[in-house]
Parts: structure tokens; sequence; C-alpha cells
């Protein structure tokens, strides 16, 4: 029984600590400035920039693949 009795003493007197501590501890951050430069593209794109940018072929209906998979099959025999 006096066990348990020190071991809720101590928990108390932790508890009682880590307030303390979170209350009267110094744990501000110094205030500093930060500066980072943004590039804000807003509007019309660059034609510098659209000449960089890669053709892309049109992705294929599933229509126009059924169709060759059909033509496909027939060579085959």
């Amino acid at each position: 029984m006096r066990l348990l009795r020190l071991v809720v003493v101590l928990l108390i007197l932790a508890l009682i600590g880590l307030a303390g501590y979170a209350y009267f501890g110094d744990m501000a951050a110094d205030p500093t400035e930060i500066r980072v430069p943004v590039q804000l593209e807003l509007g019309a794109p660059d034609p510098q920039d659209a000449a960089a940018v890669p053709n892309v072929a049109p992705v294929p209906s599933a229509e126009a693949d059924a169709d060759t998979a059909g033509e496909s099959a027939d060579d085959l025999d």
C-alpha cells in the first residue's frame, strides 16, 4: 500500500512540475524576419515559355483502339 501511495504522490508532483515548466519555462522563439522572393505567373503565358513546352499528341479514343484490335485479329487468320 505504501508503494502505491508513493507512485501516486510522484505522479502528482510530476504533473505539477510539468505544468510549472510549461507556464514559467522560456519557450518563446526569437522573432526573425525571413524574406523569400516569389515570382507569380498571372495572366497570359510568355511566348518564350510556350516554345519550351513540348507538343503532346492527343490520346486516341477507346473506339479507335477497338477498331484497330479487330483489324489485327483479322490479319492473323
